[in-house]
C-alpha cells in the first residue's frame, strides 16, 4: 500500500512539475543570471517567490477551497470566479503561454539543426503531437508523470551539474544593486505564468488523485500537497541551477535572444551533445506544458458553457489560435505578454494569498472582495503606466504608493481593503 502511495505521489508530483516547467521556465532564468551576475543568490530567492512559492500557494488555495478554481473563486463571488477564470485561461492558453511553447520549441529544438526551416512547419508538427495527446484528458497526468518528466529531469540535472563543476566563465561583479537584482528576479517570475497556471493545474491534479482512489477529502488534500512539495523542490533545483549557469556563462552580448543564450550555454557546457540535450529538454518541457494547458482550457470552457461547446471542439479551437500566434517568435510573445500579466497577476495573487492565510478563519466574502477591488485598481494603474498613458508627473505621484515602482503596488492597498472589509462586517453585525 505504501509502495503504491509513493508511486502515485511521484506520478502526480512529476506531472505537476512538468506542467509548470514550460518554455518561460527554461528561457527566463539564464538571462536573469547574465544580468545579475554575482547577485545570483538574491535573484534565485526572488524568482523562487513568484516562480515557486506563489504557485505552490495557488495549489493550496484550491485544495483548501474544494476541487477546482471555481470553488476558489466562489469563496468571493461566482461572477468574479467566471470573469477572472476566463481572463486567466485566455492568458495561460491561446493568447500567451501555449503559443510560446511552440515558438520556443522551434527556436531551440528545430532551428539550430535545420536553420532554413519555416516556423510554420515546426508549429504544425508541435501542435499535431499536442492535439493527439490532449484529446484524451484522462491520460494526460499519467503520460506526463510516468514518461516525459523523468527524461526531462535527467537531462536538465546532467546539464546543471556539469555546468556547476566546470563553469564556462567566472562570476563577474553585478552592475545591479541587491534591490534591483531582487526586483529583476521577482518580476521575471511573473513571466513563467505559474501563479495563474497553479490555480488551474491544481484542479487537474486533484481530479487525477480522485481517479487513483483518493476520494476522501483529507487523503486527497494530503497527496496533492505532498505532490506539490515534490514539484516545487524540483523547480527550485532547476531554477537555481539555470540562473547560476547564466551568471557564469560569460556572455556579454546585449542583443542575444533568450533562446540563443540557452543554446549558447548548452553548447559551451556539453559541446554538440549540449545542443541535442537542450533540444530534447525544450521539446519535452514545452510539450508537457502545452498538453496540460490545452486540456485545462478545453475543460474550463466546456464546463463554463455547460457543455454547449464540447471539449473536443474547444481543444481544436485552442490549438488553431495558438498555432497562428506561435509564428510570431518567442521574444515578441514575451514582450507582448507583460502588460496583460501585469494586470491579472496582482488580482490572482491577492485572491490566492488571502484565501490561504485567512480562509479558515474568515468565512465572510466581504474582506476578500474589498482586497480584490483594491488590487484591481492598482493593477489598472500599472497597466496604464506600461501602455504609456501617464506623463512623468503622474508616474511620480503613483510611485508614492508603496512598492508601486517595483510593480508591487497592490500589496498595501489590498491589505487596507481587506481590513476595511473586516470592519464593515463588524459594523453590520
Amino acid at each position: 500500500m505504501k509502495g503504491k502511495k509513493l508511486s502515485n505521489i511521484l506520478t502526480l508530483g512529476f506531472a505537476l512539475f512538468a506542467m509548470f516547467f514550460g518554455a518561460g521556465n527554461l528561457l527566463l532564468p539564464p538571462l536573469i543570471g547574465v544580468e545579475v551576475g554575482s547577485n545570483y543568490l538574491i535573484a534565485i530567492l526572488a524568482f523562487g517567490l513568484t516562480g515557486i512559492i506563489l504557485p505552490f500557494t495557488g495549489i493550496l488555495s484550491v485544495v483548501f477551497s474544494g476541487d477546482s478554481f471555481n470553488d476558489l473563486g466562489n469563496r468571493v463571488n461566482k461572477n468574479i470566479a467566471k470573469i477572472l477564470g476566463t481572463i486567466i485561461m485566455i492568458c495561460i492558453g491561446p493568447l500567451i503561454a501555449i503559443p510560446r511553447t511552440a515558438a520556443t520549441t522551434f527556436e531551440v529544438a528545430i532551428k539550430p539543426f535545420f536553420p532554413e526551416t519555416n516556423p510554420i512547419w515546426g508549429a504544425i508538427l508541435f501542435f499535431t503531437i499536442t492535439l493527439i495527446l490532449a484529446i484524451r484528458p484522462s491520460k494526460v497526468v499519467d503520460i506526463i508523470g510516468n514518461y516525459l518528466t523523468p527524461i526531462l529531469l535527467v537531462l536538465l540535472t546532467l546539464l546543471i551539474i556539469i555546468g556547476i563543476i566546470h563553469p564556462t566563465s567566472v562570476l563577474y561583479p553585478s552592475k545591479l544593486t541587491m534591490v534591483d537584482s531582487f526586483s529583476k528576479g521577482f518580476i521575471e517570475g511573473y513571466q513563467t505564468l505559474d501563479v495563474l497556471a497553479s490555480v488551474i493545474f491544481a484542479g487537474i491534479i486533484v481530479s487525477a488523485a480522485h481517479n487513483k482512489g483518493y476520494t476522501e477529502p483529507k487523503n486527497k488534500s494530503q497527496i496533492v500537497i505532498i505532490a506539490g512539495i515534490l514539484s516545487t523542490s524540483c523547480l527550485l533545483i532547476v531554477y537555481g541551477g539555470l540562473i547560476y549557469l547564466g551568471a557564469t556563462s560569460g556572455n556579454s552580448n546585449p542583443d542575444i535572444s533568450r533562446a540563443e543564450l540557452l543554446v549558447d550555454i548548452s553548447i559551451n557546457i556539453l559541446g554538440h551533445y549540449g545542443l541535442i540535450a537542450i533540444a530534447l529538454c525544450m521539446t519535452f518541457a514545452c510539450l508537457t506544458t502545452a498538453i496540460a494547458l490545452i486540456t485545462a482550457v478545453g475543460t474550463f470552457f466546456s464546463e463554463l458553457t455547460k457543455s454547449k461547446l464540447s471539449y473536443t471542439f474547444l481543444v481544436v479551437l485552442c490549438v488553431l489560435i495558438s498555432f497562428i500566434l506561435s509564428i510570431k517568435g518567442v521574444d515578441e510573445i514575451i514582450n507582448f505578454a507583460y502588460p496583460p500579466l501585469a494586470f491579472v497577476y496582482p488580482i490572482t495573487i491577492t485572491l490566492v494569498i488571502y484565501i490561504v492565510l485567512f480562509g479558515k478563519f474568515i468565512k465572510s466574502k466581504t474582506p476578500y472582495i474589498y482586497a480584490l477591488f483594491a488590487s484591481t485598481i492598482v493593477a489598472i494603474l500599472s497597466l496604464l503606466k506600461l501602455l504609456g498613458n501617464f506623463d512623468a508627473s503622474t508616474i511620480h505621484n503613483l510611485n508614492k504608493i508603496p512598492f508601486f515602482e517595483y510593480d508591487l503596488g497592490w500589496i498595501v492597498p489590498s491589505i487596507i481593503g481587506f481590513l476595511i472589509g473586516i470592519l464593515i462586517d463588524k459594523f453590520r453585525k
